[in-house]
């Protein structure tokens, strides 16, 4: 049986969606128990993560040419990054960090493998598949980000300004949904019939990766590291 582009994303997202449970960070800080170092290391890893993401994005646009629904999808995921780099400032500020705690900063392995493997997918993976492992992933990280927006505004008194990067991914977006639609049909369309032991394959391990990015931060050396930032960055900007 050959299944609709509908179809195929919501088996992706229904097999590979993680009991939101399981993230011990997230649910520290809906409980306002986090400490706020620990939220400025997540602050300071997404703008490595970012950066990492939207170079991944593009290059799977570029090899998507010859797929312009695929390739839309992509190049609307490298345009949403760069949207969001633009509300992470405010999220640092709130967190207390200046610009060269910012610039200083080297990050966690445990927190940049995540992005390391996007970068992977990038150079590997067929688009129209890592298309699909994506969208999955994307349905767990908006709703960690929905939960997290809930918990800064009640328990640590960020503004929404200060909230508006995890906003921007906890908020639907229902054009990259229907760009995702369309990249799987067009796949389809071309008789690609998706390997699911693949997209299962980098699926599970996105989300396995992205669950390791949410329990670095959860380990006491995350917290940690942004007063040891400080007190390196005269030496590192010398």
């Amino acid at each position: 049986m050959v299944l609709s582009a509908r179809e195929v994303l919501d088996e992706a997202v229904r097999e590979l969606t993680p009991d939101s449970g399981g993230n011990r960070f997230v649910a520290r800080v809906a409980e306002g128990t986090a400490p706020p170092e620990a939220l400025a290391v997540f602050a300071l890893e997404q703008r490595h993560i970012i950066g990492s993401d939207r170079r991944s994005f593009l290059h799977l646009a570029d090899r998507a040419a010859a797929e312009p629904a695929v390739e839309a999808f992509f190049t609307g995921l490298a345009q949403g990054e760069t949207l969001a780099l633009d509300r992470l400032a405010d999220l640092e500020a709130a967190c207390g960090l200046d610009a060269d705690t910012v610039r200083d900063y080297e990050p966690l392995p445990g927190c940049q493998t995540y992005p390391a493997y996007v970068s992977w997918l990038a150079l590997n993976a067929e688009p129209v598949e890592a298309v699909i492992a994506l969208t999955a992933n994307f349905a767990a990280w908006g709703n960690y980000c929905a939960e997290m927006s809930r918990g800064l505004r009640r328990h640590y008194g960020f503004t929404d300004a200060a909230c508006g990067f995890v906003d921007f991914f906890a908020t639907p977006a229902p054009e990259v949904t229907e760009q995702a639609l369309d990249a799987v049909q067009s796949g389809l369309d071309a008789g690609l019939r998706f390997g699911r032991r693949a997209v299962h394959h980098y699926g599970l391990l996105l989300q396995t990766y992205e669950l390791m990015f949410w329990d670095t931060l959860a380990e006491p050396a995350a917290v940690r590291r942004p007063a040891e930032s400080r007190r390196d960055g005269s030496r590192a900007g010398t």
